[in-house]
């Protein structure tokens, strides 16, 4: 049963949920996702490409470091599309196995799970936390709970510096750490991402998912009848209730009219949303698999088949299908659209990062001039466009450009032709673009703006406008 004492959690006065520790395959299995989300998570600021940060978002310089990849804001597209990819990828696997993200890799699954292990090794088991809990304030309690309070806090920190560590060079972060010098913005985000960490996965936990998190609402409208979710076989454990270990067989059950399931309530004890799973499909199922580890250690003891609570469709419950014909109802309509739309659209993005330029180009009329006569290079009286022109280099080595322009007859550009812009670095200059003035028809006339890079033949064409004004 859970603890009947109602705590004021920030969400919901409920009652407080003190999950029992659970031994098994889905428990083990999680915490393999836990070790290698959390390896991905504190090591990728620590690894280095090319004398710099493997992945590093530099907000300030607007640039985005993804190992080889440099892209700039005007590549917000990729974004994008990573955005829809991930999108797409939830809605695949939530339509084939329901909320194995929210039990196995959720950051709000892992890091309560990391939190929920300091408080066990501190504070013991279910029933050593309850008893805590409830007894008179002393040294014993406050021993313990400073000793939780401050491994959580630690924890908490460290993840805030790392997640600031994406945007800020690790190293710098951590020195600035070191000499005090840690402030404004970084400060800011580490304070409030620690906050974070510490409040959700120590305190809200349960309730982040219940309350705060929109998938559990509309996950919904992705499942179907053969979702694979976390069930309870009624058929079989039906009707419930407590019996002698002695009267284990299914004749003398099957005597006294009882199923499989001996109502000893282990599979709420360890669920970390406090639900009962035998009442059913329930939003507040992150679909962990507790409750079948439990189960099948408590079917064990009873000398029962195991399974009782297991990942199944509700199809396959019902029906009592095999591992088979599971199989063959992974392949529906509604799956093979998901998987269509996201092959489809990781092909298309791999394509375009695979054969994309090695630098971009951005060209602006200059807002001070929009036309004007000058003496050009030859001396002859030329009709002059003013641009501000910029070439940004996603390379890692230093690359070489070549200017020429086209679309009206005798165009040339007057300002130097030849630029070199250093490695991952984007270089401004002013292009002043003109034909000769007794050619010069009034009107808006497009033209062409050629980049071209020595060093790899790539060409870059932008459009844009001359404007010649009424003399």
């Amino acid at each position: 049963m859970q603890d009947t004492t109602h705590s004021n959690l920030l969400y919901a006065s409920a009652p407080k949920i003190y999950p029992r520790s659970v031994h098994g395959f889905f428990a083990n299995l999680r915490w393999v996702f836990v070790l290698l989300t959390q390896l991905v998570f504190y090591g990728l600021p620590w690894i280095e490409w090319a004398h710099r940060p493997a992945v590093l978002f530099n907000l300030e310089a607007r640039r985005f470091y993804l190992f080889p990849l440099i892209l700039y804001p005007q590549d917000f597209i990729y974004l994008t599309a990573l955005l829809v990819i991930c999108a797409l990828s939830l809605f695949l696997f939530t339509a084939l196995t329901g909320r194995v993200w929210c039990g196995f890799a959720c950051p709000q699954t892992v890091y309560s799970e990391i939190f929920m292990l300091i408080e066990r090794w501190v504070e013991g088991d279910r029933p050593q936390r309850i008893k805590l809990d409830h007894s008179k304030f002393n040294l014993e309690v406050l021993r313990k709970k400073t000793l939780k309070h401050v491994l959580w806090g630690l924890i908490a920190l460290w993840t805030g510096l790392t997640f600031v560590g994406y945007f800020v060079p690790i190293q710098d972060l951590l020195h600035n750490v070191w000499t005090a010098n840690l402030v404004g913005w970084s400060l800011f985000w580490v304070l409030f991402y620690s906050f974070a960490t510490y409040g959700n996965a120590g305190f809200m936990r349960e309730q982040v998912c219940k309350y705060m998190c929109p998938y559990a609402r509309f996950q919904s409208a992705m499942f179907d009848a053969d979702t694979l979710v976390v069930g309870y076989d009624a058929k079989r454990g039906e009707p419930r209730g407590h019996r002698s270990k002695f009267l284990s067989t299914d004749a003398l059950q099957n005597e006294k009219g009882l199923g499989h399931c001996i109502d000893c309530q282990l599979c709420v004890q360890v669920c970390p949303t406090g639900i009962d799973i035998r009442d059913g499909l329930q939003y507040e199922c992150i679909g962990c698999g507790a409750c079948a580890d439990v189960c099948n250690e408590v079917m064990e003891k009873m000398s029962y088949p195991i399974h009782l609570i297991k990942f199944a469709s509700e199809n396959a419950i019902e029906k009592n299908w095999g591992l088979a014909e599971q199989i063959k109802r992974i392949f529906r309509t509604r799956v093979l659209i998901y998987a269509s739309l996201l092959l489809s659209l990781c092909c298309v993005v791999a394509y375009q990062l695979t054969y994309r330029t090695t630098f971009r180009v951005d060209i602006v009329r200059d807002r001070n001039t929009l036309a004007r006569v000058v003496e050009g290079q030859d001396h002859e009286m030329v009709m002059e466009n003013v641009y501000r022109f910029q070439i940004m280099n996603s390379k890692e080595s230093t690359q070489h450009f070549e200017l020429s322009a086209h679309g009206m007859d005798q165009l040339r550009i007057e300002t130097p032709q030849l630029l070199e812009v250093d490695a991952a670095q984007s270089k401004w200059s002013v292009l002043r673009v003109a034909i000769p003035a007794t050619q010069a028809t009034p009107g808006s006339h497009k033209i062409w703006l050629n980049v071209k890079c020595l060093d790899d033949d790539q060409l870059v064409s932008e459009q844009t406008v001359f404007i010649v004004p009424l003399l």
